[in-house]
């Protein structure tokens, strides 16, 4: 997934506001302890920072 598609995901998902705010301030557990911001910048896929803000936001799985 490219960033520019997962960051178009998590504003029409959450919002604008609200999506960036969860990138930098909600914590991942399933991704080590980081934000989602932290984990894109660690080189984890944004596939999986997606599937993991899913989870954590009980988006039904057919959004994913």
């Amino acid at each position: 997934m490219r960033l520019t598609e997962f960051h178009e995901l998590v504003a029409g998902q959450f919002g604008e506001m609200r999506g960036a705010s969860l990138l930098v301030d909600h914590v991942l557990t399933s991704l080590g302890g980081r934000t989602g911001a932290q984990a894109i910048e660690a080189g984890v896929d944004p596939r999986e920072v997606w599937r993991a803000l899913c989870a954590d936001f009980d988006v039904p799985r057919d959004q994913w």
